[in-house]
């Protein structure tokens, strides 16, 4: 009996696969958002705004009425709703005549320094771009200065932010363009404001593979200096403009990582509650432990303000699952975030779409399903802001 299978070049296939993905992917994107328009974020209901802002519904209206602010989109129903420009522009004004500093923006004073937010962690399908994505949007959303970067060469973040790296970024335009060792471009030159005010976006590709494969040459050749400081460095150009810089790192312990690890003040580290992520996690930070040991050693202060684990995709109802965090608690005690962030299929939903929960109309999901999936989100990006209000002695 003959084989009757064909022998397949493995490149080509990869190759092949890749562009029709590619191009099914571009005519999706091109479905949902036509070429000639960009994404938006939706409009907040009058309840949604006041709640952003931290105040009741009834002053919102009274300052519509009193004519004081941007003026509402009005409904058919005689709803208010709010864009982001509209709530933006609102801490603007309630910010001039608050109690105390700080209430409607909550960024940084003088003698506080810049966050950076390395999330990170070695296994794939832990949440890390989700919890990144909508840690960066909340934290905008409530008032502060963000700037988002995508360091993942496979670029989740970046697609999820409205820009699609096969088309958007023939012609450079990552983070790697300002840490390459051959003429780097000033970091302002690769930051592209988002729908959102307030955040800015640094977006990825498979360009940054390129630090990857460079970084061992440079260090052959004696010209790497400290390679481990070129992001730091190359965020200190813009450290006047931000109150916090959330990075989506790489899924693996590269050159990449140790330089988010090394410009970090915080690092939140996501662990789905399974017994196999627990494993791999535990390789993975004594990897982790072991590099930060080696870029100590030349003369970078690794001292960080603060280091979280972050709960994710937890199903409360899942006992083996109870057990793990439970274990988790008692080893790490305060160091595991107190909220998790609940596996939700409004989550995962919003994410077909390309979206993150934050983007989508409430009306898309069962109301439960959704407000629960929200009260999730919102817990763990406060409790992450508290860090940080904290950090500055707040």
């Amino acid at each position: 009996m003959h084989d009757t299978t064909e022998d397949e070049d493995l490149n080509s296939v990869i190759r092949e696969h890749s562009e029709r993905l590619t191009a099914q992917l571009h005519a999706q994107a091109e479905s949902l958002f036509p070429p000639d328009a960009s994404k938006e974020m939706r409009k907040f209901t009058s309840g949604e705004a006041a709640a952003l802002l931290g105040v009741n519904d009834s002053y919102l209206r009274k300052l519509h009425l009193d004519g004081k602010g941007p003026s509402p989109e009005l409904t058919p129903g005689n709803r208010r709703l709010y864009s982001v420009h509209d709530i933006h522009a609102l801490r603007i004004l309630l910010e001039k005549t608050a109690r105390k500093p700080g209430d409607y923006l909550p960024g940084r004073r003088d003698g506080d320094h810049l966050q950076v937010i390395g999330v990170m962690n070695f296994k794939g399908g832990s949440g890390k771009t989700t919890s990144s994505a909508h840690l960066a949007q909340r934290l905008a959303l409530l008032g502060y200065r963000v700037l988002a970067i995508d360091l993942d060469p496979q670029a989740s973040f970046t697609a999820l932010h409205g820009v699609q790296p096969e088309f958007d970024l023939t012609d450079g335009g990552t983070l790697y363009d300002a840490i390459r060792y051959d003429d780097p471009v000033p970091i302002t030159e690769i930051i592209r404001p988002t729908y959102i005010p307030g955040l800015d976006l640094i977006p990825g590709n498979l360009e940054l593979m390129e630090f990857e494969h460079e970084t061992p040459r440079a260090l052959a050749q004696g010209n790497a200096g400290l390679f481990f400081f070129r992001v730091k460095e190359a965020l200190e150009q813009v450290d006047d403009r931000y109150d916090v810089v959330v990075i989506d790192c790489p899924p693996q312990l590269g050159f990449l990582t140790m330089s988010a690890l090394s410009a970090a003040t915080g690092v939140l580290v996501t662990i789905h509650p399974e017994m196999l992520d627990v494993m791999s996690m535990s390789q993975f930070l004594r990897m982790t432990a072991d590099l930060m040991d080696v870029i100590a050693e030349s003369g970078a202060n690794m001292k960080h303000d603060w280091m979280r684990y972050l709960l994710t995709r937890y199903e409360p109802t899942d006992a083996p699952q109870n057990r793990i965090v439970a274990f988790l608690r008692t080893m790490y005690a305060e160091k595991v975030l107190n909220a998790p962030m609940l596996k939700s299929t409004a989550i995962s939903d919003a994410g077909l779409t390309k979206q993150t929960l934050y983007e989508v109309d409430r009306s898309a999901f069962t109301r439960a399903t959704y407000d629960r999936a929200l009260e999730s989100l919102n817990a763990v990006n406060d409790e992450i802001a508290a860090l940080i209000q904290k950090t500055w002695g707040r």
